[in-house]
C-alpha cells in the first residue's frame, strides 16, 4: 500500500559559470569529514571535487552521489569550448569504473551527506565557503510515495476479511472476546 508523504529534499545547486576554481569546497569537506573533525584536509576524501580543465578555464563541482555497484552502460561524449569530455566526468556516483568519491585508504565509497552533524549546519560547509557563490543551498518540498509497512498481523487479518468477509471476522472476534471474559 503506498501513501503520500511530503518530504524535505536537500540539494546544492551549482552554478558552473561563476566557479573560479579555488577549491576551497574540496578542502573544507575534506576537513570537516576528517576524524577527529578538521585535523586533515586530504581533498581524496572531500565528497565534492572540481573537474577542470585550466587550458580553457573551465570548472565544474561536482558532489558525491550514491554507490552504484556495477558501471553505467553510458558513454555519451560531451564536447565544451572544443574539448571533449566523457559521461563518466559529470557523473555523481562512486562505482567500480573509476576512483572517484572513494575513500583513498578503504576503497569504500563517499557521498555528501550535506554535512550532517549535532546540533545541525544550516547549510553545507561547501557553500559556506564558496566566495564565488558557484554553489548554492536548496531545501524544497516534494510529494513522495512511500511505502507503508504492513505487518504480518494486518495482513493475515486482510486475507481472512477477504476470504470470510468482515461481519463474519466481527462475530468471530466478538464471540471469542466474549469467551475470553468468562
Amino acid at each position: 500500500m503506498a501513501e503520500k508523504k511530503v518530504k524535505i529534499v536537500k540539494t546544492i545547486k551549482i552554478d558552473a559559470d561563476k566557479c573560479n576554481g579555488c577549491r576551497a569546497c574540496e578542502l573544507i569537506c575534506a576537513a570537516f569529514h576528517a576524524e577527529p573533525k578538521y585535523s586533515s584536509a586530504n581533498p581524496a576524501r572531500s565528497r565534492i571535487q572540481v573537474i577542470f580543465d585550466p587550458l580553457k578555464d573551465i570548472y565544474i563541482p561536482v558532489y558525491a552521489g550514491e554507490y552504484t555497484p556495477a558501471e553505467c552502460a553510458g558513454r555519451n561524449k560531451y564536447v565544451i569550448d572544443g574539448k571533449e569530455y566523457s559521461e563518466c566526468d559529470f557523473c555523481r556516483a562512486s562505482c567500480p569504473s573509476r576512483d572517484r568519491f572513494k575513500e583513498p585508504d578503504s576503497g569504500l565509497p563517499l557521498r555528501c551527506d550535506m554535512c550532517e552533524s549535532d546540533p545541525p549546519l544550516e547549510e553545507p560547509k561547501c557553500v559556506e565557503v564558496c566566495l564565488a557563490d558557484a554553489l548554492t543551498y536548496e531545501e524544497r518540498e516534494e510529494e513522495v510515495e512511500e511505502e507503508v509497512e504492513v505487518d504480518e498481523l494486518e495482513i493475515g487479518i486482510e486475507a481472512l476479511v477477504n476470504k470470510f468477509g468482515m461481519d463474519k471476522i466481527m462475530e468471530t472476534i466478538a464471540r471469542m472476546a466474549a469467551s475470553k471474559k468468562e
